[in-house]
């Protein structure tokens, strides 16, 4: 006889629950089964971002990230949890062409990784595809506003929602994801009036994410390595909540001087033999 087997992991409609109940979202990111571990007990979900391109691999944008890269991480933090969803962004050129292209790629994530649900960038012109997902199985979280996938076409990483069209544009696009089904919208880099209305509005029924948003969204996601400071720079949203890289650069200064002047490893760091 077979038996089900009950996952403790919280899921797409649980984060949805948090909207209708009131209780703000907590969400960061993480690349790493070891970082992931930290998060998995104060998380609602951990995004594996395609901003480990520029984190991890030092890239100008999240461009080159590929879909591999993306499964190959997703793998790490998922090893490293047991409790917060994991959402796994779906890299640029993995879904654009179509939704049948979307429905394959994430499929590999979820199949591949474990994880339960994929995050992809773009508003209304993206619904069907966020609705042809989530009439297969895939949950799906939005992302409007700042897409770092659009660098090139909105000439930079530039604040959203400005000018006479932006609040409506903005409201249009979440709402259309919304509508096709999406749990949750990631609202990015969007100017506080506008990214409020939207959180707000009575016809976005997916919970609002907040990164250089508002306060008013039903929940907020930092980037970890830059709310712990180990970030060289960071965007004016970021508050960081750590000083981390001050305190690598001194152990690992220390550690260089020990090693200089022969005093590490001391007897206590060796093995004495039988």
């Amino acid at each position: 006889m077979s038996q089900v087997v009950q996952s403790r992991r919280l899921r797409a409609v649980d984060i949805a629950k948090r909207k209708a109940e009131g209780a703000k979202i907590i969400a960061l990111t993480a690349y790493h089964a070891h970082t992931a571990g930290i998060l998995d007990a104060h998380c609602d979900f951990i995004l594996v971002g395609d901003s480990l391109g520029m984190v991890m691999h030092g890239m100008e944008s999240t461009l080159p990230v590929t879909l591999e890269m993306m499964i190959l991480q997703a793998q790490a933090v998922i090893r490293g949890t047991s409790r917060a969803l994991v959402v796994v962004d779906m890299p640029f050129g993995s879904y654009e062409a179509g939704r049948e292209q979307a429905f394959m790629s994430a499929a590999r994530i979820l199949k591949e990784t474990g994880a339960g649900a994929v995050k992809l960038e773009g508003g209304a012109r993206f619904a069907e595809t966020v609705a042809f997902l989530t009439q297969r199985g895939v949950p799906v979280m939005g992302h409007i506003g700042l897409t770092p996938q659009s660098v090139n076409t909105m000439g930079g990483f530039k604040v959203q929602g400005r000018g006479p069209d932006g609040e409506r544009l903005l409201l249009e696009d979440a709402r259309a994801i919304s509508e096709a089904g999406a749990f949750a919208i990631v609202l990015e880099g969007i100017v506080e009036p506008v990214a409020r209305a939207i959180a707000g509005a009575p016809q976005v029924t997916a919970a609002t994410i907040g990164i250089g948003a508002s306060p008013f969204c039903d929940g907020q996601i930092l980037v970890l390595e830059d709310m712990l400071g180990l970030s060289e720079t960071v965007p004016k949203f970021v508050r960081q909540f750590g000083s981390l890289r001050a305190h690598i650069e001194e152990a690992v200064r220390t550690y260089a001087e020990e090693v200089r002047a022969g005093r590490f490893p001391a007897e206590d760091h060796t093995y004495a033999p039988r």
